[in-house]
């Protein structure tokens, strides 16, 4: 029968393998967005003057106006915002990746190949919403709603909007479903389980197509704390984690709905009266 432990070596292996590669890519994506992700920006720069709030928030008139996108302008803040999903998303989703390449072990020599189609297809779902994002950050950009200096909305009203709309999207049936799903995706996977290839893509479309449905309004505050706000980056990562891999992560989202109504509410309010925010 052989020595289990001979036998759990390459086990062993393979899952530092896959942990070390999940690894290397989230730390070279956040170098890239370190960088200014080709945007010719500094995050550094940027948060250094509007703080960790953001422009928005810190009541910095940012001179917004109409500017105009060329294609490339338009391929490097597609290529950013997808990096930047992968840098947040992926810490929170390496446990389901794990998962499946323990389940797939079984594939005749083939769990590393799948367990990298099933990552891929779950990276397809966020470059997607990726693609959505550029184009809304497109329409806001020339149409003077966006500072392209900041990277931020310019309207405490739309800023308003944006958060009491996270916040009623936490409050949801289907963000609790896709949270649910999310926290337990052994069931999901077993249920939804094909063999070869073509099934670990379908299996990380899936597990895509979850994480999306439960964390994608989230990715919208990064329009109100500033596209490439570094405090606001590391704070929705972070919060996603909790929510998705601890144990209080259900009631936090409820939580967190109802503060993001109240900030929400706060910066209508103040808005409204003319106050600084």
């Amino acid at each position: 029968m052989g020595n289990p432990r001979l036998r759990a070596r390459p086990r062993l292996r393979e899952s530092h393998v896959i942990g070390m590669s999940l690894a290397t890519t989230v730390v070279l994506c956040a170098v890239y967005l370190l960088l200014g992700a080709g945007t010719g920006m500094s995050p550094l720069g940027m948060i250094r003057v509007a703080g960790p709030g953001g422009a928005l928030l810190a009541g910095i008139d940012t001179l917004a106006m109409p500017t105009p996108w060329t294609p490339a302008t338009a391929l490097v803040m597609a290529v950013m915002w997808w990096l930047m999903m992968v840098a947040m998303m992926v810490p929170s989703a390496a446990p389901a990746v794990l998962l499946y390449a323990a389940l797939s072990r079984g594939s005749h020599g083939r769990a590393l190949g799948n367990t990298a189609l099933f990552a891929t297809g779950y990276l397809l779902i966020w470059a997607g919403f990726s693609l959505i994002a550029t184009l809304l950050q497109w329409l806001l950009t020339t149409r003077g709603a966006l500072s392209p200096m900041y990277m931020t909305l310019v309207s405490g009203f739309a800023g308003g909007f944006v958060l009491i709309l996270a916040g009623l999207y936490q409050l949801t049936p289907l963000k609790r479903m896709c949270l649910e799903a999310c926290r337990g995706p052994v069931q999901a996977l077993l249920s939804q389980w094909r063999p070869g290839p073509a099934g670990a893509l379908r299996a990380g479309l899936g597990l895509g197509v979850t994480c999306l449905g439960c964390c994608w309004v989230l990715m919208l505050l990064l329009f109100v704390g500033g596209i490439m706000n570094l405090y606001w980056i590391i704070g929705i990562a972070v919060y996603v984690g909790i929510e998705k891999l601890a144990p209080p992560g259900p009631k936090l989202a409820g939580y967190m709905g109802g503060m993001l109504i109240l900030a929400g509410l706060v910066m209508l309010a103040r808005e409204a009266g003319g106050m600084p925010i």
